[in-house]
């Protein structure tokens, strides 16, 4: 079986640049393109398999017509989506609500997340967590405008990790570019968007109440048990093992062999250039490419100097 390589889905967003195609090569349509949607099965964004036997095939499809791709996992929709977010400017500050509200409300899944820092600029920083101690304060909060009392702003550097649970009010900030990893849903609250006005001058949409009703309060600030193994130069990271994900960093210098973890592996090169080998058969791997190793294939080499941040399906 071969490794399933997708072709990238571009957003434009308001805060969106031009950082994918300088960072990554990526050919874009305008210089307004906030993310690249690498391994998504959600229907604003669909990949599309680019080599092999299923070229040509939506994800989607894939995981309703060959299940056993992916270990005859369950679900009724591919559950992971895996975005690059080129932050040219400050994105809302917004909540995702759990699965139950999620279903509930807007007929999708909840949206659990986490960010692998790939680089940020200097003084950068997220929004991650609040400082209210009860529900009604905030509300008080939010609707006076409070944000510099609510808020909590952390500052980040290349290579940091965060995880973001449903619940948890956050804003990635200008000059910052992840690798997402989340739960398949587009579900997003908007919390505060600075008063700006899209093209048309108009404001994007809050959604004070359904914030209100989602967040978590008081807020959670998660534990990471972040684990590394050497494998020789090379070395293998867990950052995280939830009930959504499993997320992984494939530190490559040289050689690093890897034995399958899960039902199946979605992986996207971050940084560097090399090869990744599967039965024998070599694959160039390059900054942004991305793919899922199919439930088959158990074991595979990584050559070069590369980092790939790597995930499967969670418990």
């Amino acid at each position: 079986m071969e490794p399933l390589f997708l072709k990238p889905v571009f957003q434009e967003k308001i805060w969106g640049g031009n950082q994918l195609h300088t960072v990554f090569g990526f050919d874009l349509p305008n210089d307004s393109i906030g993310e690249d949607w690498a391994i998504s099965g959600h229907p604003h964004g669909v990949s599309v398999v680019e080599n092999g036997p299923f070229k040509g095939w939506q994800l989607d499809k894939l995981w309703a017509e060959h299940r056993e791709l992916f270990g005859n996992a369950s679900g009724d929709v591919f559950p992971l989506l895996t975005k690059i977010l080129d932050a040219e400017d400050d994105l809302s500050v917004q909540v995702h609500p759990d699965d139950t509200y999620g279903l509930k409300h807007e007929g999708e899944l909840g949206k659990t997340e986490c960010w692998y820092i790939i680089d940020a600029k200097p003084g950068a920083e997220i929004v991650y967590g609040h400082n209210a101690k009860t529900r009604e304060e905030l509300a008080e909060w939010i609707k006076a405008g409070e944000w510099e009392r609510l808020l909590r702003r952390v500052p980040v550097k290349k290579g940091d990790f965060f995880y973001v649970p449903s619940g948890t009010i956050h804003a990635i900030g200008r000059g910052i570019m992840i690798l997402e990893t989340q739960q398949s849903s587009d579900t997003t609250y908007r919390v505060y968007d600075y008063d700006r006005k899209d093209d048309h001058g108009k404001k994007r949409e809050l959604h004070i109440q359904q914030s209100i009703d989602v967040t978590t309060v008081p807020a959670i600030s998660p534990e990471l048990e972040v684990k590394e193994t050497k494998h020789g130069e090379s070395s293998i990271i867990n950052y995280l093992e939830t009930d959504f994900f499993n997320v992984y960093e494939w530190d490559v210098s040289g050689l690093l062999s890897v034995t399958k973890q899960g039902l199946y592996t979605l992986m996207t090169v971050v940084e560097g250039y090399g090869n990744l080998v599967v039965d024998g058969q070599s694959y160039e791997l390059q900054p942004g490419t991305s793919c899922i190793l199919p439930s088959d294939i158990q074991m595979w080499s990584l050559e070069g100097e590369m980092k790939i941040i790597a995930s499967t399906p969670g418990k």
